[in-house]
């Protein structure tokens, strides 16, 4: 059992029955021309997390620790796109042309995980119709195969995918540690706030650390 320092207290676990979880950390959300500069938004706040998320992945790969990644996005026919999603104000742009590609669709340049946190043989990519990780894709049975207790969550962004995945994880019984520097939001309110609704109330849904606790922690 290792100890990494974290709010609203410290969390003992075991990396043994740890695992890395980088939630869409893709094309189509962190680099121009995608999904999320299409909503209007700034891709650039999203890239702070880049740096601290490479630290702690390769620290991850050196240790042995299990490595998962995720990927929103859809069919190329959009068969798995509610309409709900698809047509919400007109304009979410799935599956509309890019510069990388169509929008949010499986197989397509903006779909795929951004070549710094590229996934290594052996790291499993889930591929996700929704914000959360859990729904419609085999990630429960993957951590269950592999005797998971514990996450360590980074990705993007903050508000939607990761905390959608981390409530889904904190109701199937895992320990989720949110990494504040490994996540990003397009707006800095959202990202303060979703921290703190986090580690509310005795760490209703998860903790919350950073980078350099994590190293310390594992190194």
């Amino acid at each position: 059992m290792v100890t990494i320092k974290a709010e609203p207290f410290d969390l003992n676990f075991n990396p043994k029955t740890t695992a890395l979880v980088i939630i869409d950390m893709q094309r189509d959300f962190v680099l121009p021309g995608g999904f999320g500069e299409k909503l209007g938004n700034d891709t650039s706040l999203l890239l702070a997390a880049v740096k601290p998320t490479q630290r702690v992945l390769a620290q991850a790969r050196k240790q042995g620790m299990f490595i998962i990644h995720t990927r929103e996005g859809h069919r190329p026919d959009l068969s798995d796109c509610p309409p709900a999603k698809l047509t919400r104000g007109g304009k979410t742009f799935i599956g509309k042309d890019s510069p990388m590609g169509r929008i949010l669709v499986r197989g397509e340049k903006g779909h795929d995980i951004i070549h710094q946190l590229y996934p290594m043989k052996g790291e499993p990519i889930i591929d996700k119709p929704g914000k959360g990780s859990f729904h419609a894709t085999d990630l429960h049975q993957i951590l269950l195969d592999h005797g998971i207790k514990t996450l360590i969550v980074c990705g993007v962004t903050l508000e939607v995918c990761v905390h959608t995945t981390v409530r889904e994880a904190n109701d199937r019984g895992y320990e989720c540690v949110v990494l504040s520097d490994c996540v990003a939001s397009y707006f800095p309110e959202f990202q303060r706030v979703g921290l703190e609704m986090i580690k509310a109330q005795g760490a209703i849904f998860g903790w919350v650390s950073n980078a350099d606790n994590f190293l310390a922690a594992i190194g």
